[in-house]
């Protein structure tokens, strides 16, 4: 997707269900989705796409996540939101440029056909200190969805959809405890152990959204593959921010 193709926020034209989230990304404060916000300098500029679409067997609502490829520098092994840094072709970093990049990405990643997505709000900028990214969530109603699969298995392991039913179920979340020290949100599905980055904006959209159930904030689950938690630089990295304090011990990441 080139920088000249249109692309934009369209408002109106989702499913009533959506409208929540709508809402959400047209209210919230960056400090209600996260406590890590972009630094005023630096930062490497990336987006996601938070895309919701409506599962096939009458699942109801979902969204489209992956699994990252455990060979990767950045956030190996990680389900995570289809996504990636902005390239110049993007465009406008502070603009349109974040959709580009959201998009193009989510098809290198995942083959998915953007015309079928119709963006419909942009989060805040949020910060993943482990990477040095400032990452823009994109969102995105899937009102024509088209086959999906790894187009790069060295970069993307798994495409996965998550109903939104699954990750509210009490059943299915926890806190995840990492042997690095990193405590935050989890969901449990399919196998798939969603946490970091991408279970922190699922859980505040959950609550932002008025969908959060009430669930077990005590119960932990062990992360017990160190590999999963990030490259050995995103690694030394989180120990030089604790060791700076500037990141308290147990909360890395985008919790």
């Amino acid at each position: 997707m080139s920088a000249s193709a249109a692309v934009g926020v369209r408002r109106e034209g989702i499913p009533d269900w959506l409208v929540p989230v709508r809402e959400v990304a047209e209210s919230v404060e960056p400090r209600q989705l996260s406590r890590f916000l972009p630094p005023s300098q630096g930062g490497r500029r990336s987006a996601v796409l938070v895309l919701f679409g409506e599962a096939p067997g009458g699942q109801g609502p979902d969204l489209l996540l992956i699994e990252r490829a455990r060979r990767l520098r950045s956030h190996a092994g990680q389900p995570s939101f289809p996504g990636g840094a902005l390239d110049p072709e993007d465009g406008d970093p502070e603009g349109e440029g974040r959709i580009r990049a959201a998009l193009r990405e989510a098809r290198e990643e995942t083959g998915l056909d953007p015309d079928g997505v119709q963006v419909f709000g942009v989060l805040p900028d949020l910060y993943i200190p482990v990477s040095d990214f400032v990452v823009t969530p994109v969102l995105g109603w899937w009102h024509t969805p088209t086959p999906v699969a790894p187009v790069d298995e060295g970069e993307v392991a798994e495409v996965f959809r998550a109903p939104v039913a699954r990750l509210a179920d009490p059943a299915n979340r926890a806190r995840v405890r990492h042997p690095s020290g990193f405590r935050g949100p989890a969901f449990q599905i399919d196998g798939h152990v969603i946490w970091g980055f991408t279970a922190g904006v699922i859980d505040r959209l959950l609550h932002h959204a008025g969908w959060e159930r009430p669930w077990d904030n005590g119960r932990e689950v062990e992360l017990g593959d160190p590999s999963v938690f990030a490259s050995p630089e995103e690694q030394q990295r989180a120990r030089e921010l604790m060791g700076d304090g500037l990141l308290p011990p147990g909360t890395l990441g985008a919790d």
